[in-house]
């Protein structure tokens, strides 16, 4: 079958046939290679295609919000199989994903960061460590970074910083600042001992690769902006990160920065945590596809059409 992985095997004794996974669009037409369920969830591994000639016997189909949303005449036209699932899946925000109207009453799975979705696929999470092992911060020899390259003044997040540079040093990377290679990115604000993890919109579980990849795995501390605390507390320990919402304003925080960079060891407890916790990243976007295929395969089938997409997904 054109476009699918022909090694795709099953568990010893499952007479079950693989689960044939369709990738309607690639994602902002990005192109990846499929990665082997098998290796990363101990799952057999489901067959992928995008060939649209195979969608009346395709067991599921993932459909990426961006790629569309535009018009419903972008999704399949054809009639569904009763047993077909159709994964919607988003890692926007609400506030940059347009036309979720158009959504309702037509996917039955969700698949996005919201822990409520169907299929939880986070930006990153936190990996228990088997034992203790001690971490070494960083050496840093710079106070705080930001890598911002959607830059809209009437944003809360340049505002904010607008705000806060009148107090304290803020060196900034990206488009219509200081250059910043892509792979130069973790080494360079792996200097700093703070990172402004700023989100573009606020909303509930939003928080991405700026915490993630940006902040925890460049070994900083994450000073945030999104959702309120006790939503970074689901995904975080309270102690991984600052809110700015915990300050009364942008001169308090810069003050409680400059308290921390002068106190070395108030600064080091923000890195206990991680003698027992590891950031990892989700890496790309077969990850994402490897967590629905591990959904279809070890959760009871159901099959319910989510009609108020629109309303939830806010």
């Amino acid at each position: 079958m054109p476009g699918w992985d022909a090694t795709a095997t099953t568990v010893p004794g499952q007479a079950r046939a693989p689960l044939l996974l369709m990738l309607w669009s690639w994602p902002y037409g990005q192109h990846f290679q499929p990665r082997k369920c098998s290796a990363l969830h101990g799952i057999p591994d489901c067959r992928f295609t995008t060939n649209h000639s195979w969608y009346p016997v395709a067991d599921v189909i993932i459909m990426h919000h961006k790629d569309i949303c535009a018009s419903r005449k972008r999704l399949p036209q054809g009639p569904r199989a009763p047993s077909q699932h159709w994964i919607w899946f988003n890692l926007e925000s609400p506030s940059h994903s347009a036309n979720l109207g158009t959504m309702d009453n037509i996917f039955n799975l969700t698949m996005s960061y919201r822990r409520d979705s169907d299929i939880f696929s986070p930006y990153g999470e936190l990996q228990l460590l088997r034992q203790p092992q001690p971490f070494s911060i960083p050496p840093k020899a710079k106070l705080v970074a930001w890598v911002v390259s959607n830059w809209r003044a009437d944003s809360r997040r340049v505002k904010y910083y607008q705000q806060l540079k009148q107090h304290i040093a803020v060196d900034v990377y990206g488009q219509h600042h200081q250059p910043l290679a892509q792979d130069q990115l973790l080494s360079t604000v792996a200097q700093y001992k703070f990172y402004l993890a700023f989100e573009n919109s606020q909303h509930e579980d939003y928080i991405t690769e700026k915490v993630w990849r940006n902040a925890l795995s460049a070994g900083t501390v994450p000073v945030v902006l999104g959702p309120p605390r006790h939503n970074y507390e689901r995904f975080l320990p309270p102690d991984a990160f600052i809110h700015v919402d915990d300050f009364p304003s942008a001169q308090d925080l810069a003050q409680y920065l400059q308290d921390l960079n002068e106190d070395a060891e108030r600064y080091q407890r923000y890195f206990q945590w991680r003698q027992w916790l590891k950031p990892v990243v989700t890496a790309g976007w077969a990850t994402h596809l490897c967590r629905a295929c591990q959904f279809l395969q070890t959760m009871e089938s159901r099959y319910q059409v989510v009609p108020n997409l629109s309303e939830w997904f806010v």
